[in-house]
């Protein structure tokens, strides 16, 4: 567990304006919340907020990123790795210290989301990818700022996405529904899905609760039948390797269609979505202490795991978590359990198979600590809080710090370790990073997230 003291705050390099901005002040109405040397995870995320403020691109009031800031003329508009995703950063941040510049972030990038709607790929109505998750973000926004134009940014991306739905129409059949052609939580009909109930809560959309249901139809239509109650799930039909953890395969397409059930009480995709599970549990290798774990892809890389959210137990966790709220079987919260050993079983985040230099939300230590994060939350569990600080004392250890911030240097792909870059977004940098941060001095300091992204069931 990181030392919360003078000495762990001290390692932060904390700037003299940086302490300065974050001194107990009130603010129309609003107390901000005090800098303490105990407070390690609060600073980092500081230091990030930092990095992140002078890396933002300005347009009047508007307020960008782009994903690497030494290539300022690519900025993008995905939840994954553009100004989307370091929206939801500043909300969390507003909400942990009621300090009126993150707000300022908040609206200048929902500012600028509300003219870029119209920029994205009609035709990508991806959660991660497109319209889905700039839906999301702006809604995201409203909720802070209570500015129209943000929560009609948030209803414009919805029509578009309907707009772009492709129907099969077949009288003996539901409708069903699509967009592009693939399958996942990325850039698929199970992310849109996803977002499709998301903005059914959030915003009272009408007919986005019957649009994901045609969702969900299409997505039965695309699944494998493996063996007696199993199934399984690919990319898209013209990708011959599969990918069956949470990002791009069957832990992610279940993990929706058991969502859909919740919502609509069909019984044909609750079926559906233990049958994944089913499926995932077969494939599975089993490890010290009981542990399980899903390799990350095949043909040829059954020997190659995963440890955070995009192929390994801290993602597909999020099926197993939901089956068992939903059931009330013990088994699959027995297997949650089983996942979170595996993780410890591999040494994260010690260098070991299938994790490389990378802390990210997507591939790393910050999606492992948001996965103990949640474990604690849920049970409360004292050791899944510290092993989550143990997640965070690495992040730290790893990060460049100077007086522009904090930021993590890192190579997002395992392919290509040596093509290493300081990145702005939500699932592979600083926003990611910081997000995580918020999220685990919350849970140490009992605070609740205000930021849940639709793949989320651990809230």
């Amino acid at each position: 567990m990181i030392q919360r003291g003078v000495a762990g705050a001290a390692a932060l390099a904390l700037t003299p304006g940086l302490v300065r901005a974050l001194a107990p002040a009130t603010a129309s109405g609003r107390t901000r919340t005090p800098l303490h040397a105990d407070r390690p995870y609060l600073v980092t995320a500081m230091q990030a907020a930092r990095w992140l403020e002078r890396t933002a691109q300005r347009r009047g009031a508007e307020i960008s990123w782009a994903a690497d800031p030494d290539r300022p003329a690519e900025v993008q508009y995905d939840l994954y790795n553009g100004t989307t995703g370091v929206l939801p950063f500043w909300v969390e941040l507003y909400a942990a210290t009621n300090e009126p510049r993150a707000l300022e972030f908040v609206q200048g990038s929902a500012d600028h989301l509300v003219r870029a709607v119209e920029m994205v790929d009609k035709k990508d109505a991806g959660l991660y990818t497109g319209l889905a998750g700039v839906g999301f973000a702006l809604g995201l926004a409203y909720r802070v700022t209570r500015d129209d134009a943000h929560r009609e940014g948030a209803r414009r991306a919805l029509t578009l996405v309907q707009d772009g739905v492709r129907r099969t129409e077949d009288a003996s059949k539901p409708p069903r529904a699509r967009w592009a052609d693939s399958t996942d939580i990325i850039s698929g009909a199970a992310g849109t899905g996803l977002w499709l109930l998301w903005a059914e809560r959030e915003l009272g959309a009408a007919n986005t609760l019957e649009l994901a249901r045609q969702a969900g139809w299409a997505l039965m239509d695309d699944a494998q039948s493996v063996a007696p109650g199993q199934l399984r799930w690919k990319v898209n039909a013209t990708i011959a390797r599969e990918y069956p953890n949470f990002s791009h395969g069957t832990a992610g397409v279940s993990f929706f269609l058991a969502r859909l059930y919740q919502a609509t009480r069909e019984p044909a995709f609750l079926e559906a979505a233990r049958a994944g599970a089913s499926y995932l549990q077969a494939i599975a290798t089993t490890i010290a202490n009981d542990g399980r774990m899903v390799y990350h892809s095949t043909p040829g890389n059954e020997q190659i795991f995963y440890m955070s959210w995009c192929h390994g137990p801290a993602g597909t966790a999020r099926l197993f978590r939901t089956l068992g709220a939903i059931t009330r079987e013990e088994s699959y919260a027995r297997y949650v359990d089983q996942l979170a050993a595996a993780t410890m079983a591999m040494k994260v985040p010690e260098r070991s198979p299938g994790f490389w230099n990378n802390v990210s939300m997507c591939c790393g230590n910050s999606g492992v600590s948001e996965f103990f994060v949640a474990r604690h939350t849920m049970m409360p569990d004292a050791m899944a809080l510290t092993y989550a600080e143990r997640m965070a004392q690495d992040t730290i250890a790893r990060a460049t710090s100077d007086n522009d911030g904090m930021r993590w240097v890192q190579a997002e792909n395992r392919v290509s370790p040596e093509a290493v870059v300081a990145q702005t977004g939500l699932m592979q940098g600083a926003a990611g990073v910081g997000l995580a941060m918020l999220h685990l001095d919350g849970a140490i300091n009992r605070r609740r997230r205000a930021v849940v992204l639709p793949d989320d069931p651990f809230a």
